[in-house]
């Protein structure tokens, strides 16, 4: 195999206002694996407040290209145990995971789909997130979206906002990024309509002294982000969430995201498949999993302005998966 990778800027359509900050741009790194005249492509982003630093990444793809371009080709499950042996932060071991799946399965001349038996016929519709603004402007973009499903960000507690969003009348989730408190939280959870609302994401910091302030059987369906980065934390979130959101770049990629599903769903979970803000790239890794997944956030690739690949789209919420080889990957 031949390993390359580049750090590109994706430019932001408008100012993404959440709890965390503003931003206009984010940095991405590609990751490429080659063999036999096919290329298949990962990619993970710069996020500060998981404390991703694009350049520790590129010094670890050095320290690590050797070995990887030694390696022959076998099944993804046999290649990411030998990722794990790499000991890479979870980020790049997804952009390299995904890349190997797309590669293989191009190698193989079938789609991701077909090599993990994955029935697409019915799929879930992805939200489009509504950054942090006044209500009033929030509301106004979710009146003028032809998407049907919203994922509206805040990053404090203010009831009549919430109030206005609930008799709005549309498909909205909220996502405070760990902006409320307790005392919040069993407000929203005690409250007869807080049903309404298609789920409640990461409500507080994260943080086993946050979350058991939660309670799955009341009212509001709590949705775990930070709170669940693998399998390993599942268990002890049964009690205080009905529901988790699955990230490629925090689980570690592709291979153990499908482990994650089995497991969540055995315990009684709802499953989001999520996304940071990405490029068709990453947006196409996440989409094969839709099909087994309640709810989808993968609206990262249309949030921005200079989108450098093609592959499963996302139109006004609908997916469009790619069936081609691996998961249809073409770069621009």
């Amino acid at each position: 195999m031949i390993l390359h990778w580049q750090i590109i800027q994706l430019q932001l359509k408008e100012t993404f206002a959440i709890a965390y900050g503003n931003y206009t741009f984010r940095e991405a790194l590609i990751v490429s694996l080659q063999s036999h005249g096919e290329k298949g492509f990962g990619e993970c982003t710069a996020i500060d407040y998981y404390g991703i630093n694009l350049n520790e990444f590129e010094a670890d793809l050095a320290r690590i290209q050797s070995v990887v371009e030694k390696q022959n080709i076998s099944h993804p499950t046999e290649f990411y145990a030998f990722l794990l042996s790499l000991q890479l932060p979870s980020f790049l071991r997804s952009a390299l995971d995904c890349a190997y799946w797309d590669l293989f399965g191009k190698l193989e001349r079938q789609s991701f789909l077909t090599l993990n038996q994955i029935d697409f016929q019915q799929l879930p519709e992805s939200s489009i997130t509504i950054s942090v603004d006044s209500i009033d402007k929030q509301l106004q973009k979710i009146a003028q979206s032809n998407w049907r499903y919203f994922k509206v960000k805040c990053n404090h507690f203010n009831e009549k906002d919430i109030l206005k969003l609930y008799q709005s009348g549309r498909n909205i989730a909220l996502d405070s990024n760990g902006s409320f408190s307790a005392k919040d939280c069993l407000w929203l959870e005690s409250t007869d309509w807080i049903s309404r609302f298609t789920y409640l994401e990461q409500p507080m910091k994260k943080g086993a002294e946050q979350y058991t302030n939660l309670h799955a059987n009341q009212l509001a369906n709590w949705m775990a982000d930070e709170d669940c980065q693998t399998s390993a934390d599942l268990n002890l979130l049964v009690p205080h969430y009905q529901s988790i959101n699955i990230k490629l770049v925090k689980c570690g990629g592709l291979t153990p995201a499908l482990e994650m599903i089995t497991v969540a769903r055995k315990l009684g979970f709802k499953i989001m498949i999520g996304c940071m803000t990405e490029s068709t790239i990453g947006i196409s890794a996440g989409a094969v999993l839709a099909p087994l997944c309640d709810y989808v956030d993968l609206d990262g690739a249309n949030l921005i302005a200079n989108d450098i690949a093609k592959g499963s789209q996302i139109e006004n919420g609908k997916i469009l998966l790619s069936e081609k080889p691996g998961l249809g990957i073409l770069i621009n």
